[in-house]
């Protein structure tokens, strides 16, 4: 049987594990495939640093070169991370008819659409699967698993690191500067955890999963996105009372032939299957047409999870290269992008308040919900520190993001309301 060669580029967290669950999985990967399979060579910044797994030195090297343009090399795998440099490394690799797997999702969220197509046009396979939740198969489940029918909503918490921050917080009442600082320590969150506390992160998983999901080619730009460092512990403790747990979550869903997808904090009924995730774990929440209501559950992240992800598209692609169908597998987008409208765009909303503390000011509040058509569907009025104010948190029902966003302008200028603390998505529950 002939050994298919591996060029591996990059050995860091993920790189490592992939290189452990080749060797100490060989024997499942030779059943499943019919064939040895063995790391050829591996791209490396510095071949002399410390790793993680032991490999020969004679493996490593630091010219992509050495791995692009060997012609025994019959997949390469992309685990360094990065961009523009990236993706021309892999566009050079699909020239040469070289079957990729990346975990990149920064790459697949800019440049997807041009590398898949690149992998048309050379026959070759392009699989990402662990680009957008660590260990969980949600790719090849919205691929495969629910082919046949019409994905309308996927939710879902997709960054392990902001989930940490508000698990902390929610359950130990602490803030957000003292939890952050744990994450870094722990290894959760990065020195600059920027891509991560600001929601861009989950945002490109989010715009690979709804051009996948919607087979139409949603752009990073399209995506809403806020992230969590306004988030407080008064509004987390505020959100339990009125039966909430606070997410980042992100969201696609379609109505006919638009969609929508954010990115953003959210308060969560207590009663959704998305609110009992916690910690560092990550959770996908896919709604189709036939199938109703499904969850994919798991570690969104870490060096083995991650890489069983990536050798599993490995596996893939190799029955492909047994079978010669690599590169006919691959589906161009069905529809046309077509994005709503702020009018279209429907949800319940939890806004908190702080107001002067008078005859009348809830008079004129509820008076400008009204004439945008918004009503309430809980309302808590408590008393502040401060001398002749008072809070209200209001949790409307489902209102338009255009009334809603109309509603927040004409409260912030309204004399009787000293500020809007804070404002948050609101999902699950009954409509």
């Amino acid at each position: 049987m002939e050994t298919i060669s591996i060029g591996l580029l990059g050995l860091g967290t993920v790189g490592s594990g992939v290189v452990k669950i080749i060797e100490n999985h060989q024997d499942k990967i030779m059943h499943q495939v019919g064939c040895p399979v063995k790391v050829k060579k591996i791209l490396v910044k510095n071949i002399n640093k410390e790793r993680d797994v032991e490999v020969k030195d004679i493996l490593l090297t630091v010219e992509a070169n050495d791995i692009l343009d060997d012609p025994e090399i019959d997949v390469v795998i992309e685990v360094m991370g990065g961009i523009e440099d990236t993706r021309n490394i892999l566009l050079k690799a699909l020239k040469n008819k070289k079957q990729v797997v990346t975990a990149n999702k920064d790459l697949m969220a800019v440049h997807g659409a041009a590398l898949l197509q690149a992998a048309s046009q050379n026959n070759c396979d392009l699989f990402y699967e662990a680009s957008v939740a660590g260990g969980i198969p949600i790719l090849r489940g919205l691929v495969d698993g629910l082919a046949s029918d019409r994905i309308i909503k996927m939710m879902g918490i997709v960054n392990g690191t902001t989930n940490f921050i508000l698990t902390k917080m929610s359950h130990q009442q602490r803030p957000y500067s003292d939890v952050l600082l744990e994450a870094q320590k722990l290894g959760f969150a990065e020195s600059d955890p920027t891509s991560d506390v600001e929601g861009l992160d989950a945002a490109r998983k989010m715009t690979i999963l709804a051009t996948l999901g919607f087979s139409m080619n949603i752009g990073l730009e399209d995506v809403k996105v806020e992230g969590i460092t306004n988030v407080t512990d008064e509004d987390i403790q505020y959100g339990k009372q009125l039966g909430y747990t606070m997410k980042l979550i992100g969201i696609a869903q379609r109505q006919e032939e638009k969609v929508e997808v954010s990115v953003q904090p959210t308060f969560i009924v207590d009663s959704h299957p998305l609110a009992s995730v916690n910690n560092e774990y990550n959770a996908v929440y896919v709604y189709g047409e036939a199938v109703g209501e499904t969850m994919f559950y798991g570690p969104g992240a870490g060096s083995l999870p991650t890489a069983t992800a990536v050798v599993s598209d490995l596996v893939n692609v190799l029955k492909n290269m047994r079978l010669g169908v690599n590169g006919k597998g691959a589906i161009a987008p069905q529809f046309k992008k077509k994005l709503k409208d702020p009018d279209e765009r429907f949800s319940k909303y939890f806004l908190r308040l702080q107001v002067e503390d008078e005859v009348g000011v809830f008079a004129e509040i509820t008076s400008i919900f009204s004439q945008h058509g918004v009503s309430f569907e809980k309302i808590l009025q408590l008393p502040v520190k401060e001398k002749g104010l008072a809070e209200i948190v209001l949790v409307t029902h489902h209102a338009s993001l255009l009334n809603y966003e109309n509603i927040l302008l004409e409260l912030r200028d309204l004399r009787s309301v000293r500020t809007v603390k804070s404002s948050y998505r609101v999902e699950g529950g009954t409509k």
